[in-house]
């Protein structure tokens, strides 16, 4: 497939006049003149540089990597069939659908940016974290920042003590439970060939914890109402957390609230001062 860097650099362009500041969770800032949001900040939310994107809308430069498309569709909240038709554009062959994927739809994506100030945070089935707010990475620690495996917060409950040390102790073993539960319900949808299946494989190999409760058999163990944090700078903490659900693509946003007038409400304050520490 070739490249059609007209239309590429048409389509670019038309996606980011359409967005607005407040759309991405930025800024609107003062003497702002450009329809729509400017190629700096495109490029910003693309994790790339400037004169990279400027490039692509001027219809010169290398053709992106797939990596690069995944990196713009987010950029650009695109949708699925947006983010394909880019792909297509770019010569490239668009991703599977076949699975739950990582690119977070629009909708998702318009809400968490509206929660910068709360901790909050967009994860896939098997618990692997795409999106942290400031306030999330301060609580628990930049999730996103892990690779493989390890991706997923259950595998990393098996297998990482230190993932542990930020929950209540009297919550390990119904989180055990609850994390056995969730992978063994996720295998079962998504089958012997899925991602969800290699984690179940590495856990029964690597964790004498983890094969005694999957024999347990158990599902539908959900969470609790409350989550209890052990935070090393600011103590225990006890959080509620909502959950909203893109069926689309299997993502969760979690945004996790303390009760008004409460010491966790104090603490999550004193939080967004402290700012992100090295929790791992």
């Amino acid at each position: 497939m070739t490249i059609d860097r007209t239309g590429l650099a048409e389509f670019l362009r038309r996606r980011r006049k359409s967005l607005q500041p407040e759309d991405v969770g930025l800024p609107w800032g003062r003497r702002r003149r450009t329809d729509g949001l400017r190629r700096e900040e495109v490029a910003a939310l693309c994790h790339m540089s400037a004169d990279y994107y400027a490039r692509l809308e001027r219809e010169v430069g290398p053709r992106p990597s797939e990596q690069m498309l995944a990196s713009i569709a987010q950029g650009l909240h695109l949708t699925l069939d947006e983010r394909d038709h880019l792909f297509l554009l770019a010569g490239h062959q668009p991703p599977t659908r076949s699975a739950p994927g990582e690119h977070i739809g629009p909708g998702l994506l318009r809400i968490f940016d509206r929660l910068q100030d709360t901790p909050a945070e967009i994860v896939t089935e098997l618990g692997e974290t795409l999106r942290q707010t400031p306030l999330g990475v301060a609580l628990t620690g930049d999730a996103t920042d892990y690779s493989g495996p390890a991706r997923s917060l259950g595998y990393r409950w098996f297998t990482d003590p230190a993932t542990r040390r930020l929950y209540a102790p009297e919550d390990h073993r119904f989180l055990s439970r609850m994390f056995a539960s969730g992978l063994r319900q996720v295998v079962t949808l998504r089958g012997p060939g899925s991602r969800a299946a290699h984690y179940a494989d590495l856990l029964l190999a690597e964790s004498e914890e983890f094969r005694r409760v999957w024999d347990e058999h158990e599902v539908g163990v959900r969470p609790q109402e409350v989550k209890r944090y052990v935070h090393p700078e600011v103590g225990a903490l006890e959080l509620n957390c909502q959950t909203l659900l893109d069926p689309d693509q299997s993502h969760y946003l979690l945004v996790y609230t303390a009760a008004p007038g409460s010491e966790s409400q104090e603490k999550l304050s004193l939080l967004s001062v402290i700012g992100a520490q090295p929790l791992r």
